[in-house]
């Protein structure tokens, strides 16, 4: 008979926004008259750019005639958008990076949970805490978790817990780990590293052979001068970090689908004997085993992102989102509201009323104020206490949601 994989009976029975979705379908039985506002999941609300969408149509009509038809592309993505990424995300920025190095994928999200593939079961794990629920819930999948305590955490997983007493700003681990997540701007608090903070974790994993993975889906928003937009910036980080980005919330593509992962050809992890092998060629066989590539229609639409029209668009909506979180954000603070993020990122971490849990303040604005927020405790045992604002809801719902609260509050 098949046995089937324990380690995800492990799993909490629902991924976290799907607990949320059964919340809001109870409350729109209840109450079929009441227009919610959802500023929970981090979906965006603004139109692909115009640069895009004519960059997919001319490429749709290429798939419309057999002289100019694309099959099966390259399970590392197309030249034309390698090559635009390298020039406009790192080259930009004095960093240096060969084509084979950059892995055009569906999105960020597959790739964070893809990548532990690469890695034996029993490496040793960091995380932050609160974290994106992915990083936890994809390493329980091949067991490299451990067990589960009373206390709610993994027992293989240093928790580096990101509260408002260490401004979000984690400590090093306690002892040595094999594998180390970081997200900046970071998802859920939307806060950031400096160059000199995150240059401790590239010194850290150096001194330690210690790999990080690190996610810069939200490196768009970056607005503040001393903010790393890659951790390539950091010298010496090309021998012990991957980076993986997305097209998501920089130009809209969360149901297109695009993003890219770095590996660069330094990077490497050591067998049980002790030889050392790059991972770069581990992950190219890995895609081609798995992964037929993106399709050329998205891919088309990601390279006009890096045209001056692209550019200009993609900005423009940033700012619209920028200046919700900035309105919201302040908004909040003048309600007395203890508020984290929204300066480098689009979320918001808002401090729950005293002696109020995450879900409890969650409910409260569900049903008295009708507000879907995510709660904090999802992302983590640091993050209980708070709730997650995003700001890609339209500017009016924002505008209505911020008054909602004031009256509530």
């Amino acid at each position: 008979m098949a046995l089937i994989n324990e380690h995800f009976l492990k799993l909490r029975g629902n991924y976290l926004f799907s607990d949320i979705a059964k919340r809001v379908n109870a409350f729109k039985v209840t109450h079929p008259e009441a227009r919610l506002i959802r500023l929970g999941i981090g979906d965006v609300t603004r139109p692909l750019p115009p640069a895009c969408i004519d960059a997919m149509h001319r490429a749709v009509d290429e798939m419309a005639s057999a002289g100019t038809f694309h099959g099966y592309g390259p399970e590392q993505g197309y030249d034309f958008l390698i090559n635009a990424i390298i020039k406009h995300d790192f080259a930009s920025r004095g960093i240096n990076l060969s084509p084979s190095e950059v892995f055009v994928s569906d999105g960020a999200k597959s790739d964070t949970g893809n990548i532990g593939e690469l890695l034996r079961w029993d490496n040793s794990m960091a995380i932050t805490d609160p974290v994106y629920p992915v990083y936890v819930d994809s390493n329980i999948m091949c067991g490299r978790s451990g067990v589960l305590g009373e206390d709610g955490k993994w027992s293989n997983v240093a928790y580096l817990p990101c509260t408002a007493e260490n401004r979000f700003v984690p400590e090093l681990p306690e002892h040595r780990v094999d594998l180390i997540y970081l997200c900046y701007p970071n998802n859920p608090t939307g806060t950031t590293l400096t160059h000199a903070q995150l240059k401790k974790w590239v010194d850290y994993a150096l001194a330690n052979d210690t790999l990080i993975v690190f996610d810069a889906a939200y490196e768009a928003f970056i607005t503040e001068p001393d903010v790393p937009h890659s951790i390539y910036e950091i010298r010496g980080a090309k021998k012990v970090a991957i980076e993986i980005r997305s097209f998501s919330k920089t130009a809209g593509f969360t149901g297109v689908r695009c993003g890219y992962t770095v590996v660069p050809k330094e990077v490497t992890a050591a067998t049980l004997e002790g030889e050392r092998i790059a991972l770069n060629p581990l992950w190219n066989r890995r895609q081609c085993t798995k992964f037929n590539g993106t399709s050329y229609i998205t891919q088309r639409g990601a390279e006009a992102v890096y045209s001056a029209e692209g550019q200009r668009q993609v900005k423009d909506t940033i700012a619209y989102y920028q200046d919700n979180a900035r309105s919201m954000r302040e908004g909040l603070q003048k309600m007395g509201f203890q508020v984290f993020g929204g300066v480098n990122a689009p979320y918001l971490w808002v401090k729950a009323p005293e002696g109020m849990t995450s879900w409890k303040f969650f409910d409260r604005l569900l049903y008295e104020a009708h507000l879907v927020v995510t709660p904090g405790v999802g992302f983590g045992p640091s993050g209980e206490g708070y709730v997650r604002l995003t700001a890609f809801g339209t500017r009016e719902d924002c505008t209505e949601a911020m008054e909602r609260i004031r009256k509530w509050a």
